[in-house]
């Protein structure tokens, strides 16, 4: 049989999804893959009602359906404090996803380099190496997940072409402050390079932190790319409608490498969606207020059980520590993704190994995440509370 390529013996499958079937088959509350239990909000499901019922059924423009770019445009220049043209700087994508390979795929040349923060959201490294660049990986050092910008001047001097700022941070929730973007920024500026950040969660930042863009920053637009996705922020995960923004020259290659990769999104739901990019601040407030009163729930009940973890100032994501558990004698062979598997049969609860995010070798914490119902996250915290008769 003929060899496959070498990029992808590289990296894994997706650990995160791997949780979730392995939750499927035991029956577990799956608090691994961050997707919410909930409905998106009435707007975007009776768009969607009409839009199954008069169309439109057919491709809609390679890059995005008109209306859906121009009320993204609207939606995002309010949040810059710039005029986003929608001809030139928005490309609409299947989900994030699409838009970090398409980004990758469009400013790497083989042999590129471009710097990681770790941990990382596993996708980042698989799309660096599958569009031909070298990852450099920059320590986000926990509990705080504080970095040293000398590492980051460092990969730039080595030629990194682009930095990958997850903001607010999947896995562990970090807001990355006005400061430490600025520092990056100007080190992008110095070394011509560009700054790709992945801006998801932008409106679930926990007081009292606040969301920094990137874009919005002095002399920033035309170093900075911008991929986004509204399956967090409105509850539909399963749409896959994602977006770029960026400067027109980029944008204009951005748009042949879309175009290859998947001609374009779901046209009846570009169009669904769009409904919900016309709902006032009010929503964004609330959304908000339901994750912080999650997030409080979950935490709360970690504390009430004595299980240690980070506190995250964005995002739906809680790192665990469990090193308390894997030093003992019972789980001597035991490494993190062993522990999950364990915790999936015998607790019932489906987690993601922390090394699946970390270059470095740790081992200790696990990610849970708190998108779902009040009842799911106490009874999640129950069976959880169980991992303390290992104790005994």
């Amino acid at each position: 049989m003929p060899q496959i390529s070498d990029r992808v013996q590289t990296f894994t499958d997706s650990v995160i999804r791997r949780m979730t079937r392995i939750s499927n088959k035991y029956g577990a509350i799956n608090l691994s893959q961050g997707f919410p239990d909930f409905d998106p909000p009435k707007e975007l499901t009776e768009a969607l009602n009409k839009a199954a019922s008069k169309g439109p059924h057919q491709y809609s423009i390679t890059y995005g359906a008109a209306n859906l770019r121009e009320a993204l445009a609207k939606k995002q220049g309010r949040a810059i404090g710039r005029e986003i043209d929608p001809e030139t700087e928005i490309v609409v994508t299947c989900g994030s996803t699409e838009a970090m390979i398409c980004t990758m795929m469009t400013i790497c040349n083989p042999g590129d380099r471009v710097m990681i923060f770790s941990p990382f959201y596993e996708n980042y490294g698989a799309d660096t190496i599958l569009s031909g660049a070298i990852p450099i990986y920059i320590p986000l050092v926990p509990p705080e997940y504080s970095f040293d910008i000398d590492l980051v001047e460092d990969g730039f001097k080595k030629g990194a072409k682009a930095i990958i700022v997850c903001n607010p941070s999947n896995p562990c929730g970090k807001v990355f402050t006005g400061e430490e973007l600025e520092s990056i920024g100007r080190l992008a500026v110095k070394y011509d390079a560009y700054v790709v950040t992945d801006e998801v969660y932008e409106h679930l930042v926990y007081a009292p932190f606040k969301h920094t863009y990137m874009s919005a920053l002095p002399g920033m637009f035309e170093h900075t790319i911008t991929c986004n996705s509204l399956s967090k922020t409105f509850s539909i995960t399963g749409w896959r409608i994602g977006y770029i923004i960026g400067p027109a020259k980029f944008i204009e290659a951005a748009r042949k490498v879309h175009d290859f990769l998947t001609v374009g999104a779901a046209a009846p739901l570009q169009e669904a969606v769009t409904a919900g990019l016309l709902l006032t601040d009010d929503y964004y407030k609330e959304l908000l207020r339901m994750y912080t009163a999650k997030r409080d729930r979950m935490t709360d009940g970690l504390d009430r059980i004595g299980l240690m973890h980070n506190i995250p100032q964005g995002t739906y994501f809680i790192m665990i520590d469990i090193k308390k558990f894997l030093d003992m004698e019972r789980f001597a062979d035991y490494d993190d993704l062993d522990f999950c598997e364990w915790m999936i049969r015998e607790i019932g609860v489906a987690a993601v190994p922390g090394s699946s995010f970390f270059k470095e070798n740790v081992t200790r914490y696990i990610r849970i995440h708190f998108a779902r119902g009040e009842d799911i996250i106490d009874e999640a915290v129950e069976r959880l509370a169980r991992l303390n008769e290992l104790l005994v």
